[in-house]
């Protein structure tokens, strides 16, 4: 581990252009030293002769490892085995840095001994325009992860700055190609670690209209299956961190688990359906009447049919 060395790891599956734009935005850093790891996940477009550019380009700053197709959650952890900093980002392809992220989250952490983890405000961005609010909940002030992590994730992936101490803490980033990133969180947030706040911009997430990993589970009952993986895994961390059943956050991801629950069942997925179904049934305090009436409505529906009545009946489409 180099002192002072920021690592950023940049997973990129078929994004040429928009590599060069988040390489730029590192490189476009105040801070030094820095070094690029890109983590091609077997592109099959140009990718991989940009990624021959960028290293010729800044020869001792890019380096770019080269996988199989197996999603941003293995790459990402390819990147980081890799990385030689005392502080990692993890970028995706299609983000962007702004230039005083690094300066400004390393000296919010050499100052808050504490503290592993640094964030600031994101910018949300749909083609190219800002959104007026920060993204997710990064306009929010957390001193820890959970309970607020179980509501929603607090942040896009490229929003904090990590000590690379707490990354071997953590543990590997999960292989998973849906909701990798929340359930990474999930872990960081079962061993309590502490995160530092600065109240600025730091990054910019881009919606920029093309095809998106996380959009897959709508059609995909693979991609289904992960995104029930790591809810399950989710509140296996909450529990572990003692996160009170009786909570407003533990009692609101129990109303997720059913949701998630009707969205399997529509899907087919019976075993995951009742998976999801039971843990949110365990979690509630206490049981719902929804939950108890939907029951009934499986004996004698089936899952798929309870399902759709559900959400038909909800509005909230799965």
């Amino acid at each position: 581990m180099i002192e002072g060395l920021v690592s950023t790891v940049i997973p990129v599956y078929n994004r040429a252009a928009m590599l060069r734009e988040a390489v730029d935005s590192v490189l476009a850093q105040t801070w030094r030293p820095i070094e690029i790891v890109i983590v091609d996940d077997g592109s099959t477009d140009d990718t991989p002769a940009v990624e021959d550019e960028l290293v010729q380009r800044f020869h001792g700053i890019v380096r770019v490892l080269r996988q199989e197709n197996a999603g941003p959650g293995v790459a990402r952890q390819l990147g980081l085995e890799s990385a030689q900093g005392e502080f990692v980002q993890f970028l995706d392809s299609d983000d962007l840095l702004l230039p005083e992220k690094f300066e400004t989250q390393i000296a919010g952490l050499r100052a808050d001994a504490d503290a592993d983890i640094a964030y600031g405000k994101s910018y949300a961005s749909r083609e190219g325009v800002r959104r007026p609010d920060p993204a997710q909940r990064t306009g929010e002030r957390f001193r820890t992860l959970f309970p607020a992590l179980l509501q929603e994730p607090i942040w896009p992936t490229m929003t904090p700055l990590y000590r690379r101490t707490v990354l071997d803490r953590i543990g590997p980033w999960p292989r998973k190609r849906q909701l990798e990133d929340w359930e990474f969180d999930a872990q960081a947030a079962a061993l309590d670690v502490q995160l530092h706040y600065d109240d600025c911009y730091v990054a910019e997430t881009r919606d920029h209209g093309e095809a998106r990993l996380c959009h897959l589970w709508r059609d995909d009952v693979n991609a289904m299956r992960e995104r029930v993986s790591a809810y399950v895994a989710l509140l296996a961390h909450a529990e572990r961190a003692g996160v009170p059943q009786d909570s407003a956050e533990m009692q609101g991801f129990a109303r997720s688990l059913f949701w998630m629950a009707r969205c399997a069942g529509v899907r087919g997925l019976n075993r995951e359906a009742k998976q999801l179904f039971d843990l949110a049934r365990q979690t509630s305090s206490p049981v719902r009447s929804d939950l108890k009436l939907f029951r009934i409505a499986v004996s004698i529906l089936g899952w798929r049919l309870a399902s759709l009545m559900a959400e038909k009946m909800t509005g909230r489409g799965a």
